[in-house]
């Protein structure tokens, strides 16, 4: 038997490992490919398993979170209604680019979620703090 003291738990691990810090880069128009759909499958799948997930929403992204989406008339489902489920998953960093926001004429009140907008340079810094950045 080792006369050595037990090794204390490390605060940067739970059940499934070791925490990663995910940063999800959206840029893609919610519908007409499948890149939105994939990335917020990817986001709930590493929330899933207790990953800190930041969202970011930037250029045509804007949309994803868009309310009163209508993509049935094009024949396409709209999943939107399922960011609304991120915080259940606590997913709660969610971030939209203040430029994009801007150039497409939407505010805070035209989302289906709470964000925190952000400007090309603090999106930058947050970016520069992840040790995974996957942008669609």
């Amino acid at each position: 038997m080792s006369d050595l003291p037990p090794i204390p738990p490390d605060d940067d691990e739970d059940d499934f490992g070791v925490v990663k810090k995910f940063c999800y880069v959206n840029r893609k128009a919610p519908y007409g490919t499948v890149y939105a759909l994939e990335s917020l499958e990817m986001v709930l799948i590493a929330a899933a398993f207790d990953q800190d997930v930041s969202v970011v929403f930037m250029d045509d992204g804007v949309y994803q979170i868009k309310s009163d989406q209508a993509p049935e008339a094009a024949g396409m489902k709209n999943f939107s209604k399922t960011y609304r489920a991120l915080e259940g998953y606590d997913v709660e960093k969610l971030y939209v680019s203040k430029e994009s926001m801007e150039e497409r004429g939407l505010t805070t009140d035209d989302f289906l979620v709470d964000v925190e907008v952000l400007d090309h340079a603090a999106l930058s810094a947050l970016m520069a703090e992840q040790e995974v950045v996957i942008t669609s």
